[in-house]
């Protein structure tokens, strides 16, 4: 029986990974952290783009802004934060829409992508913090049968308001 026993171990390792490996951590909020801060939308008019304020309390509190002939033509509050089950959510209340939620569905590095297949346009939500200070966020999903992807390319931007003439 013991001539047996290195067999056993190692089909035990093929099975279970290596000794001590745990399974992979779900992402926790602090993964997201590098979210935060002030992002112009690249050809956008001025007061164009996102503001991320740093995480605390275990959320991310978001708002976005489009600007068109100075006037705020759309605006989006976001907050990313943990649900009752754990996971973490992207929960969007978008100018003149109902509240809408999208479960993370991924998280590598400087990538963070959410979803809620049931919802009717867009499906998916992503950012991804690229080299350089420059943040590339896309919604995607299908509409009317044809698949569609939104970009909105972002540079990070002072937070601090120009000051203004009195």
């Amino acid at each position: 029986m013991l001539r047996h026993l290195p067999v056993a171990a190692l089909l035990a390792a093929l099975l279970n990974g290596p000794s001590g490996a745990t399974a992979a951590e779900p992402p926790t909020m602090a993964s997201l952290a590098w979210l935060a801060g002030c992002w112009n939308s690249e050809g956008g008019e001025a007061g164009s783009g996102e503001f991320w304020t740093p995480l605390a309390g275990d959320t991310l509190f978001g708002v976005s802004r489009t600007v068109r002939d100075g006037r705020t033509v759309a605006h989006e509050f976001v907050q990313i934060r943990p649900q009752p089950d754990g996971a973490i959510a992207y929960i969007a209340l978008p100018s003149g829409q109902a509240e809408a939620a999208f479960r993370l569905v991924s998280v590598d590095g400087r990538q963070a992508v959410f979803e809620n297949p049931d919802h009717d346009f867009p499906q998916r939500i992503a950012y991804r913090l690229d080299d350089g200070g420059r943040l590339a966020a896309w919604i995607e999903g299908t509409m009317d049968g044809a698949t569609r992807r939104v970009d909105f390319p972002m540079t990070r931007a002072d937070c601090e308001p120009a000051p203004t003439a009195d």
